[in-house]
């Protein structure tokens, strides 16, 4: 099973809506699917502030891959920031995630962008592994800290 990237376009939103429910459900993310749907379309619109990627054949994606931009004065420039990353139950542990992980950098390098990041659960070891093995490293005297509005 192949875990290459496509680039979503506004005819695959509800392909990813589908993808996004079933991440939010089984994350606990009580979101209603207008808010979703709200939130997903610009990105596949081509709106400059993220990009959301197929994982998989485009007609039957087996997870999604959503990353948000932004700028960063230590890194030099355009970073991006893993909002979201989902594959399908029926199909992980088979490295489908961590080869999207690893030609996801590829992908955005050639965008120009210099870092990227993501959140994990201190408690989840399985996706801290994962997140390993793609080369995401924890950064010294840092955490991610939120402010909600």
């Amino acid at each position: 099973m192949s875990a290459a990237l496509t680039l979503a376009a506004p005819d695959h939103l509800d392909r990813l809506d589908a993808l996004v429910a079933a991440f939010h459900a089984e994350a606990g993310i009580a979101l209603p699917a207008e808010q979703r749907r709200a939130g997903l379309a610009p990105l596949l619109d081509g709106i400059p502030h993220g990009a959301a990627y197929l994982i998989g054949p485009p007609r039957a994606p087996i997870g999604y891959v959503i990353v948000t931009f932004g700028w960063s004065v230590e890194f030099g420039g355009m970073d991006g920031f893993i909002d979201e990353i989902f594959v399908r139950p029926g199909v992980r542990g088979r490295g489908i995630a961590s080869e999207a992980l690893l030609s996801l950098p590829r992908a955005l390098a050639a965008a120009g962008i210099k870092a990227l990041h993501l959140e994990v659960a201190r408690d989840n070891a399985t996706a801290q592994r994962l997140y390993a093995r793609a080369g995401f490293r924890p950064r010294e005297n840092a955490f991610l800290m939120t402010r909600k509005f």
